[in-house]
């Protein structure tokens, strides 16, 4: 984008080229999903212990991924919740890596 400025006192015109800064990045996100076999108290458990949430907070996100199947459990750089995703695997529980919802 160009603009157009005047010199003070000159009268004379000059073009500037304005530069905006990119925008950030949306994150990345921890999706875990709801399954068949962890027990509701277990998946509590899990969000505790790896994400060291208070027992509110991983029995919100609990109830967040039985009642609407799915809970975005952490967001940041996508490596991150690569190794989130391994984690929760290795709990036995069922987990994805997505980008950010534009809306």
């Amino acid at each position: 984008m160009v603009a157009t400025e005047t010199q003070p006192g000159t009268g004379v015109g000059t073009e500037h080229e304005l530069h905006r800064a990119p925008a950030p990045e949306r994150p990345w996100q921890t999706v875990v999903w709801d399954d068949p076999v962890n027990l509701m108290s277990y998946v509590s458990y899990v969000f505790r212990s790896h994400f060291g949430f208070s027992t509110e907070r991983a029995e919100e996100l609990m109830l967040r991924v039985h009642h609407d199947g799915s809970a975005v459990v952490a967001e940041g750089g996508r490596e991150a919740m690569e190794m989130h995703v391994e984690a929760m695997h290795g709990y036995g529980l069922w987990a994805t890596v997505r980008k950010e919802d534009a809306s």
